[in-house]
């Protein structure tokens, strides 16, 4: 009687059979376990340094909240006054329209660039600190603590300091 290809398997890596497999269900000393491991793992030097940089970067950035909402209130007061104006010019004799809609689409331009000026913003500030951070690890590279000695050697130079390790720790006949 031949056994199909999953009984096969089974039986050749010593694993229990498909049937007998019952859901694992972690014990809650098994998910504490875990949890103590993740408190556990040492934080590195390097990134408590970067969140330190990252911290003190925050407080220069958050004066500029209030010139979002300045310019988010400047835009959607911008709209609305299109809006009334759009509804007014539909509304007046086409010859007077004229200039309400001209007046409606300045009050469009207002509010686009509103918007625009704090994406800009927003923008240079992703630059500044960007720069910031390449400068920060320019710096950073160039205190660097030596770990090791090197000398300038030429092969036969290599060669003869190898040659005489090797005789040196090589055991002498008496």
């Amino acid at each position: 009687m031949t056994l199909p290809a999953n009984q096969r398997l089974e039986d050749l890596f010593d694993m229990p059979r498909s049937g007998d497999v019952l859901e694992h269900q972690p014990d809650s000393d098994e998910a504490e376990a875990g949890n103590d491991i993740q408190a556990n793992l040492p934080v590195l030097p390097e990134t408590l340094v970067a969140l330190d940089k990252i911290e003190s970067a925050l407080p220069a950035v958050r004066g500029l909240e209030a010139s979002d909402r300045e310019m988010d209130d400047l835009a959607a007061r911008a709209s609305e006054s299109f809006d009334d104006l759009m509804s007014l010019g539909m509304q007046v004799d086409s010859r007077y329209a004229s200039e309400i809609f001209a007046v409606a689409s300045t009050m469009l331009g207002h509010a686009i660039t509103a918007k625009t000026a704090k994406m800009n913003k927003k923008l240079r500030m992703i630059d500044l600190q960007l720069k910031k951070a390449r400068l920060d690890q320019t710096e950073d590279s160039k205190n660097i603590t030596p770990t090791a000695e090197g000398r300038v050697l030429n092969r036969n130079d290599l060669l003869r300091t190898l040659l005489q390790r090797d005789q040196e720790s090589a055991p002498t006949d008496k």
